[in-house]
């Protein structure tokens, strides 16, 4: 199933509906989340959706899919699941400190979300800038 568009573009929902959602977009509109992860096969193949690419602006949905923003992608990297770095997790600040960090909460998340993941599950990391808020 492929996100919608709205106004031709892509949109990005980050985390679940609800208190996830609204948890993440305060850390991108009132503090300094610039990056967000996504597993390769889960996020991206069963759901027939594109990874994000250098340049491509996605518009961000809130907890009623109402657009709330945009972001410009500024880097995207494919790495295994034991391999996101420390600078990765800084960008995300989502409160991991660190790659170890990362991995600890992304594993809680994503194995809640009935996902199975190794250390050489491919995630995939998307750099971005906020251009512009609703």
């Amino acid at each position: 199933m492929a996100f919608p568009l709205v106004d031709g573009y892509r949109t990005v929902e980050f985390g679940n509906v609800g208190e996830s959602r609204t948890k993440i977009l305060d850390f991108l509109f009132n503090g300094n989340k610039r990056a967000t992860a996504g597993l390769l096969k889960e996020d991206y193949q069963d759901e027939n959706e594109p990874v994000e690419h250098v340049g491509e602006i996605l518009v961000v949905v809130g907890n009623e899919n109402e657009p709330l923003g945009k972001i410009q992608v500024t880097r995207v990297e494919i790495v295994p699941f034991g391999e996101v770095p420390d600078e990765f997790a800084l960008a995300e600040a989502e409160g991991d400190l660190s790659g170890d960090d990362f991995r600890e909460s992304h594993s809680k998340f994503w194995t809640e979300c009935g996902n199975t993941l190794t250390p050489e599950t491919p995630v995939v990391l998307c750099f971005f800038e906020l251009i512009e808020t609703s």
